[in-house]
């Protein structure tokens, strides 16, 4: 079965493409004269943004710069940041924040200083459908499990890493390759602890 293919051009491309505990994916329109979107941050992830059409002008961490059609610019966890349309020309751009853990967005003040009470966004705000017919005890559950999977992993490898550090000095690519092992399976729990935790924040935000 082939890939899908997105395209900028097409309106229907224009959301949110790939919704991951490991990175949030999106192509975004913003049209002449739209202000600055409201400063935020983000408290675990990067943010990228890669101008494809118009020119936007970005505030990070106090510093104002425009970025043109094939230019890209960050922002890094933490670094207060906002966008608005310069010119006559709507801008869009592709933007991915990684790693997708809600709730993202943290406000900030005006300043960009402050963080503002923490919100968490509803599921359609990310084009994500939440699954109604699961219900709450069995999200609950597989979070609990999540947790359990992780902290397994940890145990793991906090039980093997002191002698397998130790045989660096003798076999060091044996023993890269079994501390690959460990560390693979930690970074897997992660992922599913993040899925999880999103599933259950969408569910608590739509229900209370």
């Amino acid at each position: 079965m082939p890939f899908t293919v997105y395209d900028y051009r097409n309106p229907e491309h224009v959301k949110n493409l790939l919704i991951t505990p490991e990175m949030r994916s999106r192509i975004l329109r913003m049209e002449p004269g739209q202000g600055f979107n409201a400063r935020h941050s983000h408290d675990l992830g990067h943010e990228v943004f890669l101008i494809l059409q118009g020119i936007a002008e970005f505030e990070i961490e106090g510093t104002i710069q425009q970025v043109k059609p094939g230019q890209l610019c960050f922002a890094l966890t933490d670094e207060a940041h906002s966008v608005r349309v310069i010119g006559d020309d709507p801008v869009i751009m592709y933007l991915s924040v990684t790693p997708h853990i809600l709730p993202t967005h943290t406000g900030r003040s005006a300043e960009g200083e402050a963080k503002q009470p923490i919100n968490f966004s509803p599921a359609k705000i990310y084009d994500v459908d939440l699954d109604t017919s699961v219900c709450r005890e069995t999200r609950v559950d597989r979070h609990r499990q999540a947790v359990e999977a992780l902290s397994g992993a940890v145990q793991q490898m906090a039980d093997t890493s002191t002698a397998r550090l130790e045989s660096m000095t003798g076999d060091p690519e044996a023993s890269r390759e079994a501390m690959w092992q460990d560390v693979y399976k930690v970074f897997k729990a992660v992922s599913e602890l993040g899925d999880s935790w999103n599933d259950l924040s969408y569910d608590i935000t739509a229900n209370g």
